[in-house]
């Protein structure tokens, strides 16, 4: 048996070509890009739903459950129709991506600096936070991570502006337009401000928790953002992440805590990286 699969095998690589090669080679390249694509988004959950299914249409084959095998693919070759449907905003920004990328960029010619990037972008929020404190000015800040918040930056101000303590800080102030809502930072820009943000439902929350407070346990219930908040009447310095809140920070603390979060836990020597950054540029 061993023999003829052996065989098998190797008349299939003599008939090999190279341009199959290249064939197999450019759409295991898409794919790749494709699923580096979706891990960012909303579709990644529904393809796992969509897994789960095919691999228990595939069983209910084996195991002759026809009715079972049935319904699934049915149901199957309606999702198909519904996927294009719910994630046509996504399909539509993934080929402006590619529309807007160089070259380069879409194949990885060009080195990210992430953790030099990472690492202004918790310089500004900590000296926006220490100056809020100071000053008593209520500050909601927002960090996005993998969890998209289109759906929330939609209900704010659209800035696409780079990060600086100096605007955060000023965007905050009492009575400016912007100052009532929550700011969103993606990636390396301040994305949005007044937004407004679901408050938490958690019933055991102290009641000395204002609204800010409750606004961003709430989005850190719902994503894996980081929210930096202010307290307007005590200058206190909070984190929110997970539906959890760590109180009483102050700038050194804030920053190594944003520093082991906002950073992917796997990439040890980024962290430390990044704190050596942050120490010579004190």
């Amino acid at each position: 048996m061993w023999s003829n699969i052996y065989q098998s095998m190797l008349s299939y690589i003599k008939m090999t070509t190279v341009w199959d090669v290249l064939d197999i080679l450019i759409v295991a390249y898409v794919i790749y890009k494709a699923l580096v694509f979706i891990r960012d988004t909303r579709a990644l959950n529904l393809l796992k739903g969509i897994g789960v299914i095919f691999v228990i249409m595939q069983l209910s084959y084996f195991m002759s459950l026809n009715a079972v095998n049935f319904i699934l693919r049915n149901a199957m070759q309606v999702g198909v129709l519904a996927i294009l449907i719910v994630f046509q905003p996504e399909f539509r920004r993934a080929l402006e991506r590619v529309g807007r990328q160089s070259i380069g960029k879409w194949f990885n010619l060009e080195e990210q600096t992430d953790h030099v990037i990472k690492a202004q972008i918790i310089t500004q929020v900590v000296r926006a936070a220490e100056n809020l404190s100071k000053s008593r000015i209520g500050g909601l800040i927002v960090l996005e991570r993998e969890t998209k918040m289109g759906d929330i930056i939609s209900t704010g101000v659209r800035l696409g502006a780079e990060i600086s303590a100096e605007l955060l800080v000023n965007i905050f102030i009492p009575k400016t337009p912007l100052h009532d809502g929550a700011v969103i930072i993606r990636e390396n820009r301040i994305e949005a401000a007044a937004c407004f943000l679901p408050l938490s439902q958690n019933p055991n929350l102290s009641k000395e928790l204002g609204t800010r407070h409750r606004a961003g346990l709430g989005i850190s219930e719902d994503s894996d953002a980081l929210v930096v908040i202010v307290s307007e009447e005590t200058g206190r310095i909070s984190v929110a992440q997970d539906g959890d809140l760590q109180v009483g920070l102050n700038g050194e603390t804030l920053t190594k805590f944003l520093t082991s979060t906002f950073v992917r836990q796997k990439d040890k020597m980024f962290k430390r990286n990044l704190l050596n950054w942050k120490e010579r540029n004190k």
